[in-house]
């Protein structure tokens, strides 16, 4: 006797006629007939709390999350389906992966059965779903003959001969030393097989690795001449770039040598055009293990970004190992029906989920370090605190009553700023945090904060009303059970939300200064001007000409608007295209074209550090769907945080960008 099901979801958009419909399928491809049952699903779509379910009944709802149950009296035999369907999401679906993407039912005596799923069918879209990386494939003629990403300040190489079979590292001096070893490094997880780096004894073209004063901080020098190669750099950063420099020419020469040559004389000349290039990583909606993490790490340094963001808490998770806090790893980290956290994004009844100890923290910066990328941990508060709090329910004000949702759905999502157990808390967390993270960059998020956010607490309403006044308070009284969110999250600048936001975020940022660490935060950590601007910075993410505008005020800024740089966006309008479409979709050319600079006054330029790649994992429970978001736009994007405006060529980048590896080696069908 078996008990198994599938289930299948579909999507009509609302016309004129009728509202729209999220259908839900459940078959029964088992032998026996199943009654009194409940099924659970999950995905980045979520059915609104207001929602009406034909057929069906709504038990319960967190964010992504949904349990629902059929009519009374319901059978499902064998080969039957049962259909219901849902009149209400908080967004209408835009692409195949919105949809859910696990599924399973509970039995009526309590046991869970984890249900095939497949990808939700749009209505009037049959067209065939498209993941794995897009594929640009390397012509017979570029327009450069030589292939880099990203495009070097100035090539200026000469000759061509039949490429070495590898590079014989000949360093000199302790810099030089680290440089050659994190290339090898590089080297040796991005192209195993392909032995780019060997000894003379092994075919090895001699590479002089060796110091030279007054470059750049992260520039370098790479010289040709028939049977050998030099790279100068006043920093161990710079010869390491000089290095990716000089591999990925001998990479491209070995695989395609009829496009691309190896220069037998010449030099390049070259800095970045920012200081700042980075690529963030939400390791909460979605778990990544150490392995993915570090081998993200080496496609980053393949395209010489060099800052880490890590997205560490969320709303969804908690992922790093506290030890003052074990409640943290042990409840937060991990989702499954039963436990505090339920089944989201994808996650099946089972537990699933994980952490990083404070050992594979160690090595994991460790591996950063030596091949030139600063890691930077962000820990997000006041808001995104879901799971935290599920953990730790005595950081929530005892007196608190009533329910704002966050705009992703969660409830009283956000630590209380009036209460004052968060404080020890918090600085308890900062103090572990920058004990794991040498680079001195503490990064508290401070977004999307529910407007309605402790409307039903005493102290947070004391707090408004010391700070703001009676209006004030009487203002956020009236949010008291409202939900908010509409049409995105809440713009809550100059409410009563806000100014307490700020004082909570003034007294976090006074603390990590305390300890000698810069402050990062998204743009909403600048309301109320709560942070000394010289010992912080902000990225501007909700559009583009937020950045301009906070960088007019004096805040450093670095720059990543969603329209462009989240890469969670799809890479078009079409329904078969995977990934979110809140901001909008940038294929590869939109985002590769986008320039950060614009807008800017000389002023503000003085306060713009540099851009940055954010991939946030909503959708990506499927590999192949990381791939076709992150690549190739990783690599535009870290073309135009090195490559100055003026030697831009998307022509050209489209020619190389078919050399660089992607994460996981899922390419789209031809």
């Amino acid at each position: 006797m078996t008990t198994a099901f599938s289930f299948a979801t579909t999507w009509t958009p609302a016309t004129d006629g009728e509202p729209l419909g999220y259908g839900l399928e459940l078959t029964n491809i088992g032998d026996v007939p199943v009654s009194g049952f409940q099924l659970g699903f999950s995905g980045p779509a979520r059915i609104d709390p207001t929602a009406t379910l034909e057929n069906g009944s709504l038990l319960k709802r967190l964010s992504n999350h949904s349990l629902i149950a059929p009519p009374d009296g319901l059978v499902l035999a064998p080969g039957e389906t049962w259909t219901s369907v849902a009149r209400g999401l908080s967004y209408g679906l835009r692409h195949w992966s919105d949809g859910a993407n696990s599924a399973y039912v509970v039995l009526a005596d309590g046991t869970t059965v984890t249900v095939a799923t497949t990808p939700t069918r749009g209505k009037g879209n049959n067209a065939p779903l498209l993941k794995g990386a897009a594929r640009f494939p390397v012509p017979a003629k570029a327009p450069v003959p030589v292939s880099i990403i990203p495009w070097p300040q100035s090539v200026a190489t000469t000759g061509a001969r039949t490429a070495p079979a590898g590079l014989d590292l000949q360093p000199e001096g302790a810099d030089a030393e680290q440089a050659s070893l994190g290339f090898a490094r590089v080297l040796h997880a991005l192209f195993p097989v392909e032995a780019l780096a060997r000894t003379a004894a092994e075919g090895g073209m001699p590479v002089v690795v060796a110091h030279k004063a007054g470059l750049a901080p992260e520039g370098y020098e790479l010289s040709f001449t028939v049977t050998s190669a030099k790279v100068v750099a006043s920093s161990r950063q710079g010869m390491f770039y000089g290095l990716v420099t000089l591999g990925q020419i001998l990479r491209g020469a070995r695989l395609h040598p009829q496009t691309f040559v190896f220069p037998t004389g010449g030099t390049i000349i070259d800095a970045p055009g920012f200081a700042y290039r980075g690529t963030h990583l939400d390791v909460a909606r979605q778990f990544y293990t150490s392995t993915e993490v570090s081998q993200l790490l080496m496609v980053m340094a393949w395209n010489k970004l060099n800052k880490f963001h890590w997205h560490l808490s969320e709303d969804e998770a908690w992922r790093l190992e506290i030890d003052a806090y074990p409640q943290l790893t042990e409840i937060a980290a991990w989702r499954g029906h039963g436990k505090a956290l339920p089944p989201l994004l994808g996650s099946g009844p089972e537990p699933t989920g994980g952490y990083y100890t404070k050992d594979a923290v160690r090595e994991i910066v460790s591996l950063a370090d030596s091949v030139g990328i600063t890691v930077i941990p962000e820990i997000d508060m006041p808001g995104h605190f879901y799971a935290a709090l599920q953990a730790l329910p005595e950081l929530r004000d005892p007196n608190e009553t009533g329910e704002y949702q966050s705009v992703q759905g969660f409830p009283n999502n956000s630590l209380n700023p009036a209460y004052e157990p968060v404080y020890e808390f918090v600085q308890t967390i900062v103090d572990e945090v920058l004990e794991l993270f040498p680079a001195g960059i503490f990064h508290l998020g401070a977004d999307e904060v529910p407007l309605a956010a402790w409307s039903g607490s005493p102290l947070a309403l004391d707090m408004i009303e010391a700070r703001g006044g009676i209006e004030m308070r009487r203002k956020h009284e009236r949010q008291f059970n409202q939900l908010g969110n509409h049409g995105g999250a809440d713009e809550i600048e100059g409410s009563p939300t806000a100014l307490i936001q700020a004082a909570f975020i003034r007294r976090v940022h006074d603390y990590i200064a305390s300890k000698g660490a810069i402050t990062g935060g998204w743009e909403e950590a600048a309301h109320g001007d709560a942070v000394d601007k010289e010992k912080s910075y902000v990225i501007g993410w909700r559009n583009v000409e937020i950045n301009a505008q906070l960088a007019e005020r004096g805040f450093d800024i670095v720059v990543s608007p969603g329209q462009r740089y989240y890469l969670d966006m799809a890479n078009s309008l079409a329904w078969t295209e995977p990934g979110a479409g809140w901001a909008g979709w940038s294929g590869p050319q939109e985002t590769y074209e986008f320039e950060a600079r614009a807008g800017f006054s000389e002023q503000g330029l003085k306060h713009l550090l540099g851009i940055q790649a954010c991939i946030w994992s909503e959708s990506m429970t499927d590999r192949a769907i990381f791939d076709r978001l992150v690549f190739p736009r990783l690599s535009a994007i870290a073309e135009a945080g090195w490559t100055t405006p003026e030697r831009k060529s998307w022509d050209r980048f489209k020619a190389l960008v078919g050399t660089m590896p992607v994460l996981y080696g899922h390419w789209a069908a031809d």
